[in-house]
């Protein structure tokens, strides 16, 4: 049961680790350079998702997108310095409780 989580933790950092190379490029005004490592980071976000043992990938995208919620929230707080809301917090714990139920759910074999 910890596995998964480990593994969309980590895609989580990935993508938004890739995805924020982008931003840096385009609002920061940052070195397209920044965009190699990025690239880097989506593919291995892309192969972390792999790993998840079902065999509906979308089953897969669908658990993950609440890890994603909550690292995005995450990087709000530890690398832009902005703390999350009221708001931010309840939408996350209602997609934490959605991804649950989607990972975990007693399916036939």
């Amino acid at each position: 049961m910890l596995k998964p989580l480990v593994v969309y933790i980590l895609a989580a950092i990935a993508e938004i680790a890739g995805c924020y190379s982008l931003w840096a490029v385009l609002k920061l005004g940052k070195s397209p350079l920044w965009l190699v490592p990025g690239a880097l980071s989506l593919c291995a976000f892309a192969w972390l998702l792999t790993l998840i043992d079902t065999p509906a990938a979308g089953r897969a995208y669908a658990a993950y997108g609440a890890i994603y919620i909550a690292a995005s929230i995450g990087w709000l707080w530890w690398v832009e310095k902005q703390r999350p809301d009221l708001w931010d917090l309840a939408g996350l714990m209602l997609c934490l409780a959605g991804s649950a139920v989607i990972l975990f759910a007693p399916r036939p074999t």
